[in-house]
């Protein structure tokens, strides 16, 4: 804590208030390698150093990036044109052997990032600023998986041994994980994991010439864990915004002279998910030894027995859209009523599933839980566990920070967890093939924490991912989630209304990904 508050008063004296930029958020990114850890915070933040191929413009649409151009030759090959002039911030030049680099280390083992790497097929350097891929199959989404592969410099890795990402679930270390080399409009100037994170501006960046560019010359990261803590900073001038304020705390701050929030849905399910692979609980004690996730009635009956209007009123203050889909966004369930209803709540018909699935007297479980990634998410899961109660299911709550949670579940080490998934994507394939479908190969299920089999909805996602008519491909996703949805495979509860709270003089447009572009922040004159 002394720490944390000597770098804030540092930050609060020292820096040029015009054109500098105070940030903080609960948790801190998890590492600066930017292809091995699959993390909101993480990526939002690689991202000023590291570009994508393609990125996402302020209408939400694909725009160019490093890509200029990217088309569809036949249905197995796309043709990417890059940009030219382009440098990395040491200087070297960038180039197509960067583009097929990266794609590489994408799809190695150790990265998360591997499902969206291979889903663009193998990428070939045609010329210097030309890269081929070559599918397998075709992608009606190709450049969507292109706005998750971020591109690294060849020789740089090659020099300094990372040419594979960490390995972040065996908390192995390397040099790209404190050290970057970007082509992105700011470069790291220092980093305190846990403390605090400074970049600054790229005078050489390719797209400091467009009109709607910020003005933002450094920028600082400082994570704070205490809800009270972060607003205080926010009020009292520490920090110039606050990417998650408390939810308790928003309308106060509204009425805060000299601040503002904006606000708005995020793409991203907030969801329970549960081990439907092992034949006895890893974590918790059933009648019998057996593992009470495996039989849908259960999972049916603790979907059943959660309050989500009292979550959403009371816990969320009202900023969470309750859903029963399986997508990030509505959009991505196509608006379907029938996707987007939750089953109802109703405690007797959810203790009549648990007599006869055979558990009247309910069992004993273990909840992973992060408690600095999502809104009031450690409060949720208790929340959750107190509503199972009273299917005399006693969850035993084990609240962690993100660093420890992530590579905890990615393990497949947990029964039971609360999580999200989402971002720019409002297409259901980001749901579908990471999270839902069985795991297989080439990251297929590389977020399937939970061990889900469902053979129906696995044989409906594929079929979606690679049809390109789009009446048959909506049909085809509608059914799969359908599939995944008639199983309760996972349990799902609300999409996050995301508010932001910054200083009135600071302009930014809000992100349905709930992802900060420093580039896009203008700070006006105090």
């Amino acid at each position: 804590m002394h720490r944390l508050f000597a770098a804030l008063l540092v930050l609060a004296t020292s820096l040029t208030q015009a054109q500098t930029l105070r940030w903080t958020a609960q948790g801190d990114l998890q590492t600066l390698d930017p292809h091995s850890q699959n993390e909101l915070m993480t990526n939002s933040l690689n991202n000023q150093v590291y570009e994508y191929l393609v990125r996402r413009m302020r209408d939400q649409s694909l725009g160019p990036s490093l890509a200029t151009e990217w088309t569809q030759v036949n249905p197995l090959l796309w043709r990417v044109k890059l940009r030219a002039g382009v440098k990395f911030h040491d200087g070297s030049p960038f180039s197509a052997e960067d583009v097929v680099f990266s794609m590489q280390r994408l799809r190695d083992a150790n990265s998360p990032f591997r499902v969206y790497a291979n889903a663009v097929g193998m990428p070939k350097a045609v010329d210097p600023l030309t890269v081929e891929f070559t599918l397998t199959k075709p992608n009606p989404i190709f450049a969507e998986h292109l706005i998750n592969l971020m591109v690294m410099n060849k020789r740089w890795c090659e020099a300094h041994k990372v040419t594979r990402p960490l390995n972040f679930k065996e908390k192995e270390d390397n040099y790209a994980n404190l050290h970057t080399n970007g082509t992105g409009p700011f470069m790291l100037v220092s980093r305190e994991p846990g403390v605090k994170t400074t970049y600054k501006r790229n005078p050489a960046w390719w797209g400091r010439t467009a009109a709607d560019q910020g003005n933002v010359q450094e920028f600082t990261f400082v994570p704070i864990g205490n809800d009270a803590t972060r607003t205080a900073a926010l009020i009292t001038g520490e920090v110039d915004l606050v990417l998650d304020p408390p939810s308790r705390d928003i309308e106060r701050l509204r009425r805060s002279a000299g601040l503002k929030v904006v606000d708005g849905t995020e793409n991203r399910l907030v969801f329970i998910g549960m081990d439907q692979t092992r034949d006895s609980l890893l974590y918790g004690r059933a009648p019998g030894g057996k593992n009470p996730f495996k039989e849908v009635r259960v999972r049916r009956a603790l979907y059943q027995a959660i309050d989500i209007e009292a979550i959403k009123t009371k816990l969320m203050a009202g900023y969470a859209v309750p859903t029963g889909a399986l997508t990030p966004s509505a959009i991505g369930s196509y608006n379907d009523p029938a996707l987007e209803t939750r089953l109802p709540f109703d405690l007797a018909a959810a203790r009549k599933l648990m007599v006869e699935a055979g558990y009247p007297d309910g069992f004993e479980v273990t909840m992973d839980c992060p408690n600095n990634r999502y809104i009031n998410d450690e409060k949720l899961c208790i929340a959750v566990a107190s509503m199972w109660a009273q299917l005399k299911v006693k969850v035993r709550v084990n609240a962690m920070t993100r660093t420890l949670f992530f590579p905890k579940v990615e393990k497949f080490d947990t029964s039971l967890y609360l999580a999200g998934w989402g971002g720019g994507t409002v297409d259901a394939e980001v749901m579908l093939t990471p999270v839902l479908r069985n795991r297989g190969e080439q990251g297929v299920g590389v977020g399937n924490y939970s061990g889900i089999v469902n053979d129906k909805g696995d044989a409906l996602a594929a079929a979606s991912s690679i049809e390109t008519d789009p009446a048959k491909r909506q049909a085809l996703v509608k059914a799969a989630l359908q599939a995944y949805r008639e199983q309760v495979n996972l349990i799902p509860l609300h999409r996050q209304v995301i508010p932001w709270a910054m200083k009135a003089g600071i302009s930014v447009p809000h992100s349905p990904a709930n992802w900060l572009s420093v580039d896009w922040v203008k700070v006006s004159a105090k």
